[in-house]
């Protein structure tokens, strides 16, 4: 679906719209100041006694508004909108009913995987209710049950931080604080600064600065100067908006732990933070256009089609759907592939394989490699993996 022909085309529609409706309100305005000018004559002509003749100013009246040609004057606008107007609703029929079923295949495809993946989706986005009913009717409880209560866990402690309680979240946090080292992840250390200046911001200094002795000192080592930063603080109980650091009480600040706890609580899973259910779908809807395109041309080799190992039209994607490196061999320009990969030769240089083995006469002679001087031994090239 290209949303951007379809942006463009409803804007060539409001465009004409307005510009019909200005030129409409125009002669409208203008035939009102004709008539009530006429009006105007007409009782002037009454309050002097003038004995001019009516009929002779109405048929005045009738001659500007001939010679304004009121018809002539709406009727190119209008036919404009009415084109613009003809199209846009083709446009939409085009772009939001396609028979998308001309772009699927015969996959044989794993049930119960796809059911694990349609709860995981449900069940990561909060919706237990519907996870549990979906799961129900998949018959699969047993399967799918395992990834319920760490997702429900997550958002329990997601709920208390909306409340500003994060007592869940820390001791989450602290059970899991050799999980969030591997992962390179501050979290634990920004639990507790949050807490620290939820206690400082309810006035309570001898409590704020008892906390930090027992729970950030440990910290102080990898993080001195914020907690240098926080001991300035003290100074501003109950009172922080006016201190040098407002921004310790921004509201975005709870959002970025948040969702900080959300990514960490995934990866922790095994799972990755945006939902695969969720990613593949949008690329889908990217790739669906050209595929249809495609198979609109190629629909009397449907067979071949359902045959077809590669996508055989490029389809670009955002970048957010680049996962991993992509290698074009140099000399063939083709893509890697499992069949075909990408082979470091002992030069430093890649190739893929079909290309040195054509360079190799099949694996049977030493090639020069086009990038540099040096003569290739094929037996001493070995795949390499992105």
């Amino acid at each position: 679906m290209d949303v951007n022909s379809i942006r463009d085309a409803f804007d060539r529609v409001v465009k004409k719209q307005k510009l019909s409706y200005s030129k409409t309100q125009e002669a409208i305005d203008q035939f009102s100041q004709e008539i009530s000018d006429s009006i105007e004559k007409i009782r002037s002509a009454h309050n002097s006694d003038s004995h001019s003749d009516y009929k002779t100013l109405l048929a005045d009246l009738k001659t500007k508004i001939k010679e304004m040609a009121p018809l002539t004057l709406l009727e190119g606008s209008q036919k404009e909108l009415n084109v613009a107007l003809s199209k846009y609703p083709k446009l939409l029929e085009k772009s939001f009913n396609p028979d998308i079923s001309k772009a699927y295949r015969n996959v044989d495809l794993d049930t119960a995987t796809i059911n694990y993946v349609i709860a995981s989706h449900f069940y990561r986005q909060g919706l237990f209710d519907v996870g549990d009913c979906f799961v129900t009717e998949a018959m699969e409880p047993e399967s799918i049950a395992s990834i319920r209560s760490p997702y429900v866990e997550m958002y329990q402690i997601l709920e208390a931080m909306k409340s500003r309680n994060l007592e869940p979240a820390l001791k989450w946090a602290t059970s899991n604080c050799s999980k969030l080292k591997a992962n390179g992840s501050d979290l634990e250390v920004k639990l507790h600064r949050m807490q620290f200046v939820e206690i400082l911001q309810r006035g309570n200094r001898d409590e704020a600065l008892k906390y930090a002795r027992s729970h950030l000192a440990p910290f102080a080592s990898d993080h001195l100067v914020e907690i240098q930063k926080l001991m300035g603080c003290l100074l501003w109980a109950g009172r922080l908006e006016q201190s040098p650091y407002p921004d310790l009480l921004s509201a975005a600040n709870w959002d970025k732990l948040a969702e900080e706890l959300t990514r960490q609580s995934c990866s922790i899973l095994g799972q990755s933070f945006e939902s695969p259910l969720g990613v593949t779908i949008a690329a889908g809807i990217q790739a669906l256009p050209p595929l249809l395109k495609f198979m609109n041309v190629m629909w009397g080799k449907k067979q071949e089609w359902q045959s077809m190992k590669q996508l055989p039209v490029p389809v670009e994607l955002d970048d957010a759907f680049q996962f991993h490196s992509i290698f074009v061999c140099p000399v063939s320009k083709e893509q890697a592939t499992d069949d075909n990969p990408p082979m470091l030769m002992p030069c430093g240089h890649v190739l893929c394989k079909q290309s040195i083995v054509k360079m190799s006469k099949n694996l049977s002679k030493s090639f020069k490699c086009p990038y540099c001087p040096t003569d290739i031994d094929s037996n001493l090239c070995k795949p390499l993996c992105f």
